[in-house]
């Protein structure tokens, strides 16, 4: 099993906290000037996700890893083994904590490893929430609170499981390692690259004040093309 401790790079607690006022979509424009030369392309959850409470406020927490199977089953033995070494490494530290699982079957989602027993299985564990390319179900029995993102619904277990733990895992076109810091909400997903964590306050205060001219414009009494224009320039000019 993967050494948590010595593997894991934390950012300060007020600055996680003070990334989890802002959606997800702002954290992703946020990226785009802090860090110029990171691909827009990558780093983000590219399909939809449904979210259980769209109401839930952000979550920023470091990633724990696990890939799950669903439609071969194992022996009873082999999946409480698993199982429990998954929850051990789940309820390792530091935190706060979001849970990353990858479905591996050929077609992800065939049965649900989310749903009443887990969200508070995993809440009772520390995690805030969990991201998935699976699906989920229980929707109105779900650990309240608890941020789950799915990519579809299944009303069944089927013989789901464990097949992997604290690995690489990729969530429609978001990678992500164990320990990762990742930020999610209604929208989406984003892995913030723990170096790059302490710029995205000011590039989150640039932006702000650069739509807040462009807003300004847009909602004038004598809003027209020329006005556009002219808050558009003074817009690329705050840095």
């Amino acid at each position: 099993m993967i050494d948590t401790i010595s593997e894991h790079k934390t950012i300060d607690e007020d600055l996680r906290a003070a990334l989890a006022g802002f959606d997800t979509p702002t954290i992703c424009n946020a990226l785009e000037i802090a860090a110029p030369d990171r691909s827009r392309a990558t780093g983000f959850t590219r399909n939809t996700l449904l979210a259980v409470d769209p109401t839930l406020p952000p979550m920023v927490g470091y990633a724990r890893t696990a890939m799950i199977r669903s439609v071969v089953g194992v022996s009873a033995e082999e999946k409480r083994r698993k199982s429990l070494e998954y929850y051990e490494y789940a309820a390792q530290g530091p935190g706060p904590t979001i849970v990353v699982v990858q479905d591996v079957d050929a077609q992800p989602g065939t049965a649900a490893w989310w749903g009443e027993v887990h969200t508070a299985l995993h809440l009772g564990l520390g995690s805030l929430g969990a991201v998935t390319n699976g699906a989920i179900r229980d929707l109105d029995q779900c650990a309240e609170g608890f941020n789950l993102l799915g990519a579809s619904l299944s009303p069944s277990h089927s013989y789901v499981h464990v097949v992997d733990i604290g690995c690489e895992v990729d969530i429609f076109g978001m990678v992500v390692e164990h320990a990762s810091l990742v930020h999610a909400d209604k929208h989406g997903a984003v892995v913030i690259p723990a170096e790059i964590a302490p710029l995205l306050p000011d590039a989150i205060e640039t932006i702000i004040r650069r739509e807040a001219v462009i807003l300004d414009a847009i909602r004038s009494s004598g809003f027209d093309i020329e006005t556009l224009t002219a808050a558009m320039g003074k817009s690329a000019e705050i840095h």
